[in-house]
């Protein structure tokens, strides 16, 4: 059957199982947006207040629901406001597909108006991406972007289409694709039988094991597999900021984040360790510190799906290449159970005893631990937390114990400011059922509290959390520990009346100033928010904190991660 460009776009979104894009409109994609008012019975579609958030509420789609997410803008400047969302996704590796339009092509490569070489710019920070200069190659493009998008180490996949391709008819011939998932499933050929053999020989062969999850075991569903693993090996569990929520934060073998701002517990674990097992991870300079004393006379197994990884960053001992998942199956198939009692039980008493020192440090009305902490309570640590970058976002990693996988949804390797409140729409739409609470620092919130619009228009109930202490708490924090306190331009003081803020939006505003605040707030804000009935409705929360509570543990820049600044003057 013969279909315009526009129509033969939505009928490979459709082959792919996409239910829902996010975007906004303008000239060069016109025809797509006709497209879609024909197909909206089939694909939602979601404005947002701008083309950055609704790449990222793509990303937070994705996150929340393993599938890929799509988002589509017009040439120019709206193809150019997707660069960040873009960028954001492929660091932490997130299956998205971006459509961007593009003017005619006899218009290309003459500064021809809203014209950007959209492609030679985002070449850098996508997976693939593709200028569609004849219609008939316009289906294979896309199903192609899906199966890069989706497939191996996932990222981010652009489309360029020119106006006029999307206009012209051409032949087109269905596919039938498994619409369940909208991507195409990973390799799953892992490593030989010898490598794995070498890694259970070290295993077995380890007194002190420690594993360190991260956002691979997420992406490969493998969170059941991790956690049968742990069983077997009997060690302590910390995961990476990108894979909060992929082991049971309850678990007593968790023993929170490791890195610069990880625990205590994590850190002193690591130090006495004999045997490092990374799973689904990349060994960022966060996590390692200075790689030279990271990797010194420790045994490292590392596994994962992108072979480019192992011994980039810092030299591992045994490396296996392959899906996680699968691995983690095979490895549990013929793994002898171990039995590591008293040091698992000596890791767990340091991280119980950090947890209460963290929580009692400081003596003023409102902190964010005790914020996050009640929030974690009330919700039993299975809500979809998203964040912002800086201290908000630490604080949410370090006190919220994400119970299930897909939970924690933040920018890891951009450090993304903005990037948390379009992810929370992203997330609430792909899991309507599920309590979805954006924490945020009012520096970050600053930067996209435009799309409170977004909520409200749409009624989509998310929790937006602002830790609010009137200044860029975690360049602050920088600039009193390495700057001699010159805290230059990071005190904001911004004159906003939140409570009128949120009424111009259409939404409820509570207020947190007290202790004894902080429990009948949340549970209002949580009974507000709940359910899927009409009545539930967004609320925003300010938390009025103040501006000198430090991210605690810190590690300097490249100092050793097992040596972690644990107080300092205010």
């Amino acid at each position: 059957m013969k279909l315009r460009g526009s129509d033969i776009i939505i009928e490979c979104l459709l082959e792919q199982g996409v239910d829902v894009i996010f975007g906004y409109p303008g000239g060069a994609v016109l025809n797509i947006y006709d497209s879609l008012y024909k197909y909206s019975d089939k694909i939602r579609h979601v404005l947002t207040s701008h083309e950055q958030h609704a790449g990222h509420a793509a990303d937070g789609y994705a996150r929340a629901t393993g599938k890929t997410g799509v988002v589509l803008a017009t040439s120019g400047p709206g193809a150019t406001n997707l660069v960040t969302a873009i960028a954001t996704a492929n660091m932490d590796s997130i299956p998205l597909v971006a459509i961007t339009g593009n003017v005619g092509l006899e218009l290309l490569g003459l500064d021809s108006f809203q014209e950007v070489d959209i492609t030679g710019i985002t070449m850098p920070v996508t997976k693939h991406n593709y200028l569609v200069r004849d219609i008939n190659d316009l289906a294979d493009t896309i199903r192609r972007a899906f199966q890069i998008a989706g497939s191996g180490r996932k990222g981010a996949v652009l489309i360029d289409v020119p106006k006029d391709i999307t206009g012209h008819e051409c032949e087109f011939v269905p596919q039938n694709i498994n619409a369940e998932c909208n991507c195409v499933t990973a390799d799953k050929t892992g490593d030989s039988n010898s490598s794995l053999k070498s890694v259970v020989d070290l295993i077995t062969s380890s007194e002190r094991p420690f594993i360190y999850a991260g956002g691979g075991v997420i992406s490969s569903g493998a969170n059941t597999e991790l956690a049968a693993f742990a069983e077997r090996v009997d060690a302590p569990v910390s995961c990476s900021l990108m894979g909060q929520g992929c082991f049971d934060q309850y678990d007593e073998r968790y023993i929170g984040m490791l890195g610069m701002h990880g625990t205590k517990a994590a850190a002193d674990t690591f130090k006495n360790c004999d045997l490092f097992i990374a799973l689904g991870t990349r060994f960022s300079d966060r996590v390692t510190g200075c790689k030279q004393a990271f990797s010194k006379d420790l045994k490292i197994i590392h596994i994962d799906i992108d072979q480019a990884e192992h011994s980039k960053n810092v030299k591992t001992h045994t490396e296996v290449s392959g899906d996680i998942k699968q691995i983690l199956t095979e490895l549990n198939s013929i793994l002898p159970k171990r039995s590591n009692h008293e040091w698992v039980k000596r890791a767990s008493e340091l991280y119980s005893s950090f947890k209460a020192v963290q929580s009692g440090t400081k003596e003023l009305p409102v902190t964010p631990m005790a914020i996050l902490e009640k929030l974690d309570e009330l919700t039993e640590g299975r809500a979809i937390i998203t964040t912002e970058v800086g201290q908000n976002q630490m604080w949410a990693a370090m006190y919220y114990r994400n119970r299930e996988t897909r939970t924690f949804i933040s920018s890891g390797g951009l450090g993304t400011m903005g990037y948390g409140l379009g992810a929370a729409i992203g997330a609430k739409i792909g899991k309507p059922d599920k309590t979805v609470v954006n924490i945020a620092g009012d520096g970050s919130f600053g930067m996209n509290l435009n799309e409170l619009v977004t909520l409200s228009k749409f009624n989509i109930p998310v929790i937006q959390l602002v830790l609010n202490n009137s200044v860029l708490g975690m360049v602050r924090q920088w600039q009193r520990l390495f700057y001699d306190r010159r805290f230059s331009e990071t005190t904001l003081d911004r004159p906003i009346d939140y409570i009128k803020l949120a009424e111009a939006f259409g939404i409820k505003c509570l207020i947190i100033e007290k202790t004894e605040e902080i429990e009948p707030v949340l549970k209002e804000a949580l009974n507000l928010t709940s359910g899927l009935s009409e009545t539930a409705r967004p609320v925003l929360i300010e938390c009025r904190i103040d501006r000198d509570i430090n991210i605690l543990p810190m590690v300097p820049p490249g100092a050793d991660i097992t040596e972690p600044i644990m107080t300092m003057n205010n």
